[in-house]
């Protein structure tokens, strides 16, 4: 049996790795259940963990992953694991089994891009990648490997290939593929400021937020789930 604040905490967990495919920081844990620290959270995540709830990954600050739900937040739509996990094959990447084995499709991996200093948007296919249809909503997906720290406070790693639905809108909050100045490509938090900028807000406080004018600015897609290899 979980408590009010676990169960909060684990439906906000969940909620939010099926929006974003990676899970909320502890400030933002700590914000939606109004608690006064982060060590509230530490302890919360600990007992979900116990009772085999969550499991945290190793060696990576702020990794979680649902392993289960209770049947009062099962029945809100199901659980979609959104984060895949393999070994680091060691040529290109590819399904380990046939992909109707695994009821996934393949997707375009459109290059890298930078999770850190922009780099050059690259807009060529690279190689295929196999990912689960459940992770997939409607219209056009595909894929980008990343390269850079600068969102791993998101759950984001260097190496990580984050998978895309194409969209040119963007809510704030949402982390995205922004193209700005129509030649560099990176992945931030898209947030509006006024009606005339764009805050492109890393994920690692040593990383400042970029403001744009709005019109420097185009969403190109919005992140809903990352597949991580070893």
């Amino acid at each position: 049996m979980l408590t009010r604040k676990q169960l909060d905490l684990l439906d906000f967990i969940h909620k939010r790795v099926q929006r974003d495919g990676v899970p909320p920081s502890f400030d933002e844990m700590k914000d939606a259940l109004d608690l006064r620290s982060k060590s509230g959270i530490h302890r919360l995540i600990t007992a979900l963990e116990e009772r085999g709830f969550i499991r945290r990954l190793a060696h990576r600050a702020r990794a979680l992953e649902i392993v289960k739900l209770p049947d009062s937040l099962a029945g809100k739509g199901g659980f979609t694991p959104q984060v895949i996990e393999g070994d680091r094959p060691d040529s290109t990447p590819a399904a380990a089994m046939p992909v109707e084995t695994v009821g996934a499709i393949e997707l375009p991996v459109m290059g890298r891009i930078a999770a850190g200093v922009p780099i050059e948007a690259i807009s060529h296919v690279s190689h295929q990648v196999a990912v689960p249809q459940s992770m997939l909503g409607n219209g056009e997906h595909y894929a980008l490997e990343v390269r850079g720290d600068s969102m791993i406070e998101a759950g984001i790693n260097d190496g990580d290939v984050v998978i895309i639905a194409e969209t040119s809108v963007a809510d704030n909050g949402d982390i995205v593929v922004a193209l700005v100045e129509d030649q560099e490509a990176t992945l931030k938090r898209f947030y509006r400021r006024g009606g005339n900028a764009i805050a492109l807000e890393a994920a690692n406080p040593a990383y400042e937020t970029r403001v744009l004018p709005a019109d420097k600015v185009k969403v190109q897609g919005r992140l809903v789930g990352l597949i991580r290899t070893y």
